[in-house]
């Protein structure tokens, strides 16, 4: 009966459904489908091999840390940004991020000059857990070569980098 019970919550949690009539539609065409890297990727972004995300509109590049590499730190405590005005190199660290797991530097993925920061980190870290792309973003930078940006990598090959970075752990 605990099994039961365990079963039908975890279902429900995970939004799937158990009723005989759904079954066999279940078992022919699974309601989600899973990323072998598990974890969300976004198009028109780029990304560096240690697991950051630029998104380059305009003048502005935004960066923060991808799905992927927060869901590797796990819960998010704590947020060391830059000041607005400081140049960060490509490759070199700008920042850090302290979870429950351990505390990592934040690399930038391009150089430039930090023109914003994320100040709702400070009060709110998990931002970066629950909205990686959008609310958890780090900060924006003024590139100072945009061409760096060809050197990152699109969606299809950070997918492919994930997946073997996992299958090799």
């Amino acid at each position: 009966m605990a099994l039961r019970m365990w079963a039908s919550s975890t279902a429900n949690a995970l939004k799937l459904s158990t009723s005989a009539s759904s079954k066999s539609a279940f078992l022919s065409a699974p309601a989600f489908s899973l990323s072998r890297c598990f974890s969300t990727v976004l198009e028109g972004f780029k990304y560096a091999s240690s697991h950051e995300w630029v998104k380059h509109e305009g003048s502005v590049a935004t960066i923060g840390i991808t799905d992927h590499a927060q869901d590797h730190l796990g819960e998010v405590v704590f947020v060391e940004l830059p000041d607005v005005g400081k140049p960060v190199a490509q490759s070199g660290s700008f920042g850090a991020v302290e979870s429950v797991k351990a505390t990592s530097d934040i690399n930038s993925p391009i150089s430039g000059e930090v023109v914003e920061v994320n100040s709702k980190l400070s009060e709110n870290p998990g931002l970066i857990n629950s909205s990686p792309y959008e609310d958890g973003w780090m900060i924006k930078v003024k590139p100072s070569n945009p061409s760096e940006l060809e050197s990152l990598m699109g969606s299809k090959e950070y997918t492919k980098f994930c997946e073997e970075e996992d299958a090799s752990h």
